[in-house]
């Protein structure tokens, strides 16, 4: 997937000067976390690319095993069991919003990147295979000798039935103020058939791909993506995914 491509070169942490900050006190820090507000935690490390699961009750109402301080260790910096159970239109999403995420916090000085985090509201897979409204937030952590993003916090809630104000955010946590809000519902402005297809053009899918996935034809395909072109105001498909990076 692109998009994932990109997240995985600028996430990744590729410095020489290694960072020196404590991976058990991050580590404790998430078991406070999922014990504290019954949350699924993943504390993601850039530098050693594995991740860390700690699992509150709330893993239960997804379907997942649960046991009292369980720790998941994993390889690789992408929870794969928690993230196949996302709606693939709010995967698509929480990636595009992970690297808005990144390019606003780059050019910020070291002290203000703690003032943010990203609140997302999705839906995930539950116990009974239908989907739940989840409450997802991430918080980044950098080095404070090499200045690179060093740790990813992610906190998976069950979500209140009353919804936020956006499905998509970026917050300042200090002051209180929505800094980006979602700019991706496109439901009121595309048919589903054109959503299904634009999820498919920003997974990197050609035309001839998204035909044989949908058993429609080529000329068909092409229509419907002119008329994304028409509808969002666009120069290409891909386009709508760009200007949502920034």
């Amino acid at each position: 997937m692109e998009i994932l491509d990109q997240l995985n070169h600028k996430l990744l942490n590729k410095s020489i000067e290694k960072c020196k900050l404590d991976t058990e006190l991050y580590k404790q820090r998430a078991v406070m976390y999922s014990q504290i507000e019954g949350a699924i935690c993943v504390l993601s490390d850039m530098q050693e690319d594995k991740s860390y699961i700690y699992q509150s009750k709330a893993a239960m109402e997804l379907g997942l095993q649960y046991s009292e301080n369980h720790l998941t260790e994993i390889g690789g910096i992408w929870e794969e069991e928690l993230l196949k159970k996302i709606h693939p239109d709010d995967r698509l999403k929480k990636y595009i919003h992970e690297l808005r995420f990144f390019n606003l916090l780059e050019p910020m000085d070291q002290k203000s990147r703690a003032d943010y985090c990203v609140v997302s509201r999705i839906r995930m897979k539950d116990k009974h295979d239908e989907y739940k409204w989840m409450e997802h937030r991430m918080f980044y952590i950098y080095s404070p000798n090499n200045g690179k993003l060093r740790f990813a916090l992610c906190l998976y809630n069950v979500a209140l039935l009353q919804p936020l104000i956006s499905e998509f955010m970026i917050i300042n946590t200090i002051k209180g103020e929505m800094i980006v809000k979602d700019k991706l519902d496109y439901k009121n402005i595309l048919s589903p058939r054109e959503l299904e297809i634009l999820k498919f053009v920003g997974e990197g899918y050609a035309s001839k791909e998204i035909a044989a996935n949908l058993s429609i034809s080529i000329n068909t395909v092409n229509r419907h993506r002119q008329n994304i072109l028409e509808k969002l105001k666009v120069r290409n498909s891909v386009q709508a995914f760009k200007d949502s990076f920034y």
